[in-house]
């Protein structure tokens, strides 16, 4: 696997992948992570031993690598040796880094309007696809993908077709939404995908989409460090405020495991501010208290 060329090796993996029923950019991100063991180890890694994993594990603590991407070469690492090479017992000598999870930035109702109402033109085609992102949840990559017949106008719902992990879910799609898209719809006449790239024949990419959002931004004159994946943020946030279950915030996500949604639990400062905190209840016992002490 350290040839360009795609060898038995590595078509055997390729072919573990699909069984597993990976996605593209996962199996490109296993696929990285690999080769970069294999150049480390200097020969095939299906060859390595304990300590030369070790010792990768080392080399990539003291050249750098962040967290993120230490873990993602190991999860490749770990699948390379357990299901293409048959070697469990080398998951044994393979550690995970541990990082402090940040919070996620969240734009007030105030900031979302200011961003879709300066968002560029021509026409309704950028407002349309980043108000989905906010309005739906949506991930850049899912708005992308979307194609005409997944707004189902009758019941009120976006289909989301193959979003991360290969999976298919539904989505709500509100009257308000539904009108921007009509809008834009009789505006543009898209045919097949829902917004159409140059050529038409594909779909916007989530760079132009991402470029649509920072000109948007910079526009309403919002200097947070957002980015697009932000209205997602938002949208969940906003709905945990509005007193929404979150297991059903997790199904509109489409997160696998609540721990994943339940980030939103510590930025949803409208519930915090609105919770009651126990101590209020001692004021009227020490009040009571104090009376029955004066009697």
């Amino acid at each position: 696997m350290t040839e360009d060329k795609i060898t038995p090796l590595r078509e055997r993996m390729l072919e573990d992948m699909r069984i597993r029923g990976m996605g593209d950019k996962a199996q490109k991100s296993h696929i990285r992570a690999i080769k970069d063991f294999a150049k480390f180890l200097k020969r095939s890694p299906d060859t390595a031993t304990a300590e030369e994993l070790r010792a990768y594990q080392l080399h990539m603590t003291d050249t750098d690598v962040t967290a993120s991407t230490f873990n993602t070469r190991i999860i490749a690492l770990r699948f390379f040796f357990g299901r293409t090479c048959g070697r469990e017992d080398m998951k044994r000598f393979m550690q995970f880094r541990t990082q402090p999870r940040k919070l996620p930035v969240v734009f007030s109702v105030e900031e979302v309007s200011s961003i879709l109402m300066a968002t560029p033109g021509p026409g309704l085609k950028y407002r349309a696809a980043l108000s989905i992102s906010y309005g739906a949840g949506l991930r850049a990559s899912e708005v992308c993908n979307l194609k005409i017949s997944d707004i189902d106008s009758d019941r009120m719902l976006i289909h989301v077709d193959h979003g991360k992990g290969g999976k298919d879910r539904k989505v709500m799609l509100s009257p308000g939404l539904r009108n921007l898209l009509r809008d834009y719809w009789l505006e543009a006449r898209p045919e097949g995908w829902l917004f159409p790239g140059k050529p038409k024949i594909n779909p916007i990419s989530s760079r132009q989409l991402n470029r649509a959002f920072t000109s948007a931004k910079h526009m309403a004159g919002i200097s947070k460090p957002a980015t697009l994946h932000t209205l997602r943020h938002s949208f969940a946030t906003h709905l945990l405020e509005a007193n929404t279950d979150i297991r059903v915030i997790q199904v509109l996500l489409g997160h696998a495991k609540l721990t994943t949604t339940a980030q939103y639990t510590h930025v949803a400062t409208k519930t915090i501010k609105d919770t009651v905190s126990p101590y209020e209840m001692l004021a009227g016992l020490q009040d009571q208290t104090l009376k029955r002490g004066l009697e």
